[in-house]
């Protein structure tokens, strides 16, 4: 084997051991504080984070944006500007 296909196997399986560790379940007040949190560094105000049960998303129709997904994807994070 040559170095530039084992350079490039090294790199693919590291490339996605990263992507695995990024997409790791987090509980959704762990995420909820950390957009939170990266929110109010901007200074954003007047809004509101919900965790929401997947099968409950549909029903707040556009009122609210989904931007996270936590507890093991069984729960939908959503943003409400007020």
């Amino acid at each position: 084997m040559s170095i530039k296909p084992t350079l490039l196997l090294l790199s693919a399986t590291a490339i996605l051991l990263t992507q695995t560790v990024q997409a790791a379940p987090k509980p959704c007040d762990e995420l909820k504080a950390e957009i939170a949190a990266k929110l109010d560094e901007k200074g954003v105000k007047g809004y509101e984070i919900t965790a929401v049960e997947n099968d409950k998303v549909a029903a707040l129709g556009d009122k609210a944006k989904v931007i996270g997904s936590c507890d093991g994807g069984s729960k939908k994070l959503t943003y409400v500007r007020q």
